[in-house]
């Protein structure tokens, strides 16, 4: 693009009035014809009148500045090298520029208005502010330890003005802030991006710790990644758009299904949904989360356990008639059926209820495949267990145990102690598993629904599980380094501020780059300080290139000033 001056704008209205703005135009070199662009709406001349006594003069020269500082951004300059010259271990010659996209989503959820609003309160002399920003900025592009994080600090174009203690001290601070900051959040999310809540999904993960110290807060329990260390439970509440709603953080021997209906409590009640339809898996199918969810005149989508299902589900499973085949790989069929569950009553006593729900049934060939996969290489490690089981224990036998008979181990250290002579395959055990490869089953009380429809909601669990991926890898929101249990929750905090911007950013860029890819490119996009106040770049790519179109930021010019820079961000902060 070839730019023109900027010029001052008079633009007549219908009322009557005329409209000031700055202007600057470029010829279009793909279409061949001049545009323009606005930089300043100014507003209605005759309002100006009331704060300038010539405004046309004013602004005249206000675009005489502007076109000035405009030519001496385009103004070649030059530099000469000296081969003596020492790098100073004062000054950071590496800078990350791809933060300022961060930096849009974090101000358009006016964080920084939260922060700064609660700061006011206390009598913390850091910029709790700042020190969160560096915390989630990290966090998405270069995740660390605290530590770490903290002596990289001057990566960012961004105030520095606190201490490494100051940032655990504000870890103190933001736990406090968490479920009022959620909530803030949320609102800013409905204001500017809209939430659809209709369908809600639910899930629960683990995430582990350094060490081997353990309290009542990190704990042992079943990890998910099936390691012996200390880990807190995290039960994760997204939104149909994948956007996370809201969390909790439970100890670390707390069962699945028991995370479930504090947190959905806490949504209802807190963030004023209306009737919404929870979709979640096996593990929070029980009777007293069925019956709570009912009761609250809300909905569910939850899978069923075909291998943990009654004698009558079972059969009914595995009965060929009303089945319909799609092509020769899948098949499926349904019911509306009167299931009877158990539910706790306040005195603790289980009552029999019955709930009417449509029950879809499915058969997958490549389920099926990959479940006999599974096993099979379960029956191997179970196998090497039961002739070198010194090497294992209970949590590195986790999966091949199952399928051993008599096998026991010590509540304490894990350790084997049934004799190896004494171990063998449970073949039984195994033939009833396989008579159920491929099956799933899906229970709802949206019994008006059809089978498509039932499938396609559930099916919508990959994007939280999807959210649990990207917090695990991408965000390396574990393992946890730090130790106080309210530094934990800040921590978490800190990781769900990140997974949000990060949803945000992926729905912004309509999905077409996967969240890994789009922080890799932002990560990359740095600059070196070369003279004085100006900074060279030397990467882009066609990510980039679609996050600055989408964003108005060219990733593609070779230098800027500091000064170029520093409006760059400020203006990801209006």
């Amino acid at each position: 693009m070839s730019r023109k001056n900027l010029y001052l704008k008079k633009t007549p209205q219908k009322n009557g009035r005329a409209f000031l703005s700055i202007v600057d135009g470029y010829r279009d070199k793909e279409k061949g014809y001049p545009r323009q662009v606005t930089i300043e709406k100014l507003g209605y001349l005759d309002e100006l009148g009331k704060q300038y006594d010539d405004p046309i003069a004013y602004f005249t020269q206000r675009v005489q500045i502007l076109r000035k500082e405009k030519a001496e951004r385009k103004a070649a300059f030059s530099f000469t090298i000296n081969p003596e010259e020492k790098i100073s271990s004062d000054t950071v010659y590496r800078k990350n520029f791809g933060h300022v996209v961060l930096s849009k989503i974090y101000h358009e959820l006016e964080i920084n208005k939260f922060l700064i609003s609660r700061q006011r309160s206390t009598k913390l002399e850091f910029d709790t502010n700042n020190i969160m920003k560096l915390l989630v900025f990290s966090r998405l592009l270069r995740p660390a330890s605290k530590k770490k994080t903290f002596e990289d600090r001057s990566r960012y174009f961004e105030k520095e003005n606190y201490s490494l203690d100051d940032v655990y001290r504000c870890l103190t601070f933001l736990n406090k802030q968490s479920t009022n900051l959620q909530l803030w959040i949320n609102e800013r999310i409905k204001q500017h991006y809209g939430r659809d809540t209709n369908l809600v999904y639910y899930d629960v993960t683990n995430y582990y710790f350094e060490t081997d110290n353990m309290d009542d807060f990190k704990s042992k329990g079943v990890s998910k990644e099936h390691r012996p260390n200390p880990i807190v439970q995290m039960g994760l509440f997204t939104d149909n758009n994948a956007i996370p709603i809201t969390y909790q953080l439970f100890s670390g021997n707390t069962n699945d299904c028991l995370t479930y209906r504090p947190n959905f409590s806490r949504i209802k009640k807190e963030y004023g949904l209306g009737r919404v339809v929870v979709v979640a898996d096996k593990g929070m199918c029980t009777g007293d989360n069925i019956w709570y969810t009912l009761s609250a005149k809300d909905g569910y989508v939850f899978s069923l356990s075909v291998r943990g299902a009654n004698k009558e589900m079972k059969d009914y499973v595995l009965k060929e008639e009303g089945y319909e085949w799609f092509g020769n790989e899948y098949k499926r069929k349904s019911r509306l059926y009167p299931r009877t569950i158990w539910v706790t009553s306040n005195s603790g006593k289980k009552m029999k209820k019955v709930v009417h729900e449509k029950q879809v049934i499915f058969y997958s060939e490549k389920y099926d495949k990959r479940a006999k996969a599974e096993r099979a290489a379960a029956i191997a490690k179970a196998q090497d267990l039961i002739s070198n089981p010194g090497k294992y224990s209970r949590s590195t036998s986790c999966g091949a145990a199952a399928y051993i008979k008599g096998i026991d181990f010590d509540k304490e250290t894990g350790e084997i102690l049934t004799p190896s002579k004494s171990l063998s395959i449970d073949w039984d055990k195994i033939k009833k598993e396989e008579a159920f490869d491929g099956y799933y089953a899906i229970v709802t009380s949206e019994y008006k629904e059809n089978d498509d429809r039932i499938i396609e909601m559930y099916r919508g669990l990959w994007k939280i599980e999807e959210a649990f991926r990207v917090t695990k890898s991408d965000l390396e929101a574990r393992p946890v380094y730090v130790s106080r249990e309210d530094h934990i929750q800040a921590h978490f905090l800190t990781c769900f501020v990140a997974l949000v911007i990060a949803r945000i950013l992926e729905m912004k860029m309509d999905r077409r780059y996967s969240i890994g890819k789009m922080l890799e490119s932002l990560d990359k996009s740095e600059c070196t300080l070369i003279k004085a106040n100006y900074y060279l770049f030397d990467y882009i790519d066609s990510v980039l290139e679609d996050i600055g179109n989408k964003f108005d930021i060219d990733f593609s010019i070779r230098s800027r000033t500091l000064g170029d820079i520093k409006k760059i961000l400020a203006k990801t902060k209006k």
